[in-house]
């Protein structure tokens, strides 16, 4: 059985960001099915219609080539004011224009949220399904993931701090290889 190439998205573009420290512990307790590879989305120019020319930003295009090869996405959010991060908005935006040519057609996806506050993440998470089911990623619907008080369930090396948030993931983990195997 070949691995399943999955894209991560973390929506915080800080080095130091829980979400980004989950993204990595995650890395670490995949099954051996799924290969994660966080794509960065920091360096892609805002989507603006008028640079949708036959040239677009090499960025974009670089970016819709590797969504385009993946099997699957899994959406690493913060929440911002109770909603999605604009780098993880513009992402999606990216990738699914042109109209008519969304790299996000069908691929499936799941979505994952920490915090350091209590509701982790859950209200950006929410939102950030219905933009999927809107470009037609079928998003897993359980287990879902929103960790509160992150902070103190990941380390700074993509290292889960207690035995209970690692096995939790790795179960979520192995639902989504499941998943991704339906389409």
């Amino acid at each position: 059985m070949s691995k399943k190439d999955i894209a991560v998205l973390v929506g915080s573009l800080r080095q130091a960001s829980i979400n980004l420290k989950l993204a990595r512990a995650m890395q670490k307790v995949a099954p051996d099915g799924l290969n994660l590879e966080i794509v960065p989305i920091g360096d892609l120019p805002l989507y603006n219609q008028d640079l949708e020319t036959e040239t677009p930003p090499t960025e974009w295009t670089s970016f819709r080539e590797r969504i385009n090869a993946c099997d699957g996405a899994i959406f690493v959010t913060p929440e911002y004011n109770r909603s999605v991060p604009a780098a993880l908005k513009n992402a999606i935006e990216v990738g699914s224009r042109p109209f008519g040519k969304s790299v996000w057609d069908h691929k499936p996806g799941a979505v994952t949220g920490a915090s350091p506050g209590l509701i982790g993440g859950a209200a950006a998470a929410l939102q950030l399904r219905v933009i999927l089911t809107n470009i037609n990623v079928p998003t897993m619907p359980q287990p879902e993931v929103y960790l509160s008080t992150a902070d103190k369930l990941v380390g700074d090396h993509g290292v889960f701090l207690n035995e209970g948030t690692q096995k939790f993931i790795e179960s979520f983990l192995v639902a989504f290889e499941g998943w991704v195997a339906r389409f």
